[in-house]
């Protein structure tokens, strides 16, 4: 019996997934727990309809991931904290170097900040920035004592 999911299963797929599975299994399991749903034909292209249109919303953001991968790759930022002979009172981490990248407007979350290790004392240092789907840029950040 082919059945529309209309959430996560394990071990058969996702919600919006078409599969085709037993009769029994769907009478007894999935629709009793409103797991899915008989895939009729209006039904099924419906759902290819919604797959198509999700597909393309993806496609539209993954571009604008890379032209603001581009646009951020190489920069320059500037953070003063306060240091006594290089070393700095306290570290700067994601959310600071986030500050800095928010105060140019630049679209950029906190987990999409790479940075293996606090940074401690005065000097530049390149941050690696992970938007995922294998898009990556690199700023470089600079700390001044204050």
């Amino acid at each position: 019996m082919k059945v529309i999911l209309l959430q996560d299963v394990k071990s058969i797929g996702k919600r919006g997934a078409i599969k085709e599975v037993s009769d029994g299994y769907a009478r007894n399991f999935l629709f009793p727990k409103k797991l899915a749903e008989v895939a009729m034909p209006g039904s099924i292209k419906k759902i290819e309809d919604i797959q198509k249109k999700q597909l393309e919303t993806e496609n539209i953001m993954l571009n604008k991931l890379k032209e603001t991968a581009k646009e951020i790759n190489g920069q320059e930022f500037v953070i003063e904290a306060k240091d006594k002979d290089g070393k700095l009172f306290g570290s700067i981490n994601a959310k600071d170097i986030l500050v800095k990248l928010k105060e140019k407007n630049l679209p950029v979350e906190a987990k999409n900040i790479v940075l293996p290790h606090q940074i401690k004392e005065v000097g530049e240092y390149a941050i690696g920035l992970d938007f995922g789907h294998n898009i990556k840029a690199s700023v470089k950040v600079v700390i001044k004592s204050a």
